[in-house]
């Protein structure tokens, strides 16, 4: 029986679950344009994802939606046009970016971050905006008005209000158990306050999915550079689904084994190993219609705990 290779793998995972166009553009500025630069000429977008199944027909209706929806914005030289990302597009790819590439489950000081707007005190526009930016942040709504996240990073927080006009209009505050008050522990609100069940089907399908392909790739010789680009770019498509649904909470507030852990440490795994095929063969790609397209940043390097 003949074995399977790597790119056998790339051929079935393309033809069971073929990544949406507009949606693999957005991954491919996340993980691989937005440290070189955050801009790339039309071609070479259409170059990068042609062995993904993306027409260059598609390409060019993804970033015309994304130019819409205030992602990215384009440039015309001559005949010829590039897409970079939005100045104000690039706090939200940040922060996509820390949930992907750093490890999870973060120490946990006990405190919890309440946001609330009580009734009367905003618009219903200003209040639907708010609870749509903190849910996809991984806050639960307790009530209406009443939002909260055990592990919410305040400079994100700050920015989210700010984007959507709140600041200075909605109350946020810190809070903890009180001692002696004879209360349910405030760990037990995640079973609450959150359906996780989702997070681990979805977190379990990407491990069932992917750690055939790692057990190739440590197997085989090197693979070709575009491969590992695919290959690097799918990984980080699938993961980065699961992690959009993912409310990140803390490790010690979550149930064990936490599969998300062992999603990560195995994202990891496979990006160690095609990162640096990829990045060549990107440059490839991204010089041939711009000899000036710069190295990645410092930042990159320190992904999934350091690349180097």
């Amino acid at each position: 029986m003949k074995m399977l290779s790597s790119n056998d793998w790339i051929t079935r995972f393309l033809a069971t679950d073929p990544p949406r166009s507009k949606s693999l553009v957005m991954t491919i500025f996340g993980d691989a344009i937005a440290p070189h630069g955050a801009r790339l000429w039309l071609g070479s977008l259409i170059e990068l994802v042609a062995p993904m199944g993306v027409t260059d027909r598609l390409v060019r209706t993804s970033v015309f939606r994304l130019a819409q929806e205030g992602w990215l914005v384009a440039n015309r030289e001559g005949r010829r046009s590039s897409y970079a990302l939005l100045p104000e597009a690039r706090p939200r790819f940040e922060r996509a970016n820390r949930r992907i590439y750093a490890p999870p489950g973060l120490d946990w000081d006990g405190r919890w971050t309440v946001v609330m707007a009580p009734n009367g005190s905003i618009d219903a526009a200003l209040r639907a905006a708010v609870r749509k930016e903190l849910e996809w942040e991984g806050y639960a709504m307790l009530a209406p008005g009443l939002l909260t996240h055990p592990a919410a990073d305040a400079a994100t927080l700050a920015e989210i209000l700010e984007r959507v006009k709140g600041s200075g209009r909605i109350f946020v505050c810190s809070a903890a158990e009180l001692p002696g008050a004879g209360s349910r522990p405030l760990g037990e609100l995640v079973q609450e306050a959150w359906d996780l069940s989702g997070v681990v089907a979805n977190y379990r399908r990407f491990i069932a999915e992917f750690t055939p392909l790692l057990d190739l790739l440590r197997a085989e010789p090197q693979l070709a550079n575009q491969d590992a680009f695919v290959v690097r770019s799918l990984l980080i498509h699938a993961y980065r689904r699961v992690q959009l649904h993912d409310p990140m909470l803390p490790l010690a507030l979550l149930p064990q084994p936490w599969p998300g852990s062992e999603a990560y440490a195995l994202a990891q795994a496979i990006y160690r190993l095609t990162w640096e095929a990829a990045e060549a063969h990107l440059m490839v790609v991204l010089r041939r219609e711009d000899a000036d397209a710069p190295d990645a940043d410092g930042g990159f390097y320190e992904r999934f705990g350091g690349l180097r």
